[in-house]
């Protein structure tokens, strides 16, 4: 009873100390006591280290550009690799990830693709004993419609680091741009020439007729 009476004193007067601890103090201290501080009985170094932290933490920064954004018709990601469950998972996440920022995917399983090899057993000898590999890829299909520019830059960016071990990826982007007058020209003269040969084929099938 004594001890507990005796411990209960003494945090009493740590905790009335540590009430009229100032902040005025505590730089004193440290100042003098070389970069240490006496806290809760124990020594404490500060670290000599400077870290401006911004007052606006919650502000996110925003940049405004003129340049218009890249617009994309369609993604695809294909994805092979050797191993079904490592694709599964991948696929999961993909999916998961585009679920995220609210792209609409579709996945499709292209058939796999088997190759063989028949080896000579041994390096040099022995024509009659050979061996013969087999190597299965098989593949996965992502497509993704209607992206801008940087949110395919962040999609892409984000899948390609977590890209497992012996899984290649290969995109195809197919872009939306502005008909120009070439084009214009073009297809108008694309179409005239159309019709000049549905002409020419509707005169002979007459001639052929008579």
């Amino acid at each position: 009873m004594a001890a507990r009476a005796s411990l209960c004193a003494l945090g009493w007067r740590l905790w009335k100390g540590s009430r009229n601890f100032s902040v005025s103090s505590c730089r004193n201290s440290t100042a003098q006591n070389g970069g240490f501080l006496l806290t809760n009985m124990k020594w404490v170094q500060f670290s000599n280290l400077h870290v401006d932290v911004p007052k606006d933490l919650t502000k996110p920064t925003i940049t405004i550009s003129d340049e218009p954004d890249t617009l994309y018709k369609r993604l695809s990601v294909l994805v092979k690799g050797h191993d079904k469950a490592v694709l599964d998972s991948y696929e999961y996440f993909a999916v998961l990830a585009a679920k995220e920022l609210g792209i609409s995917i579709k996945v499709h399983e292209p058939p796999r693709k088997i190759e063989r090899f028949t080896l000579l057993k041994s390096v040099h000898i022995f024509k009659k004993h050979r061996v013969q590999y087999e190597m299965r890829t098989l593949y996965r299909c992502l497509e993704l419609e209607h992206l801008t520019g940087s949110t395919a830059d962040v999609y892409l960016e984000y899948i390609q680091r977590n890209l497992p071990e012996g899984v290649a990826m290969e995109v195809t982007k197919t872009k939306l741009g502005t008909v120009t007058r070439t084009h214009q020209e073009a297809n108008l003269g694309n179409s005239t020439r159309g019709k000049r040969r549905k002409q020419a084929i509707k005169s002979q099938t007459t001639c052929a007729g008579m």
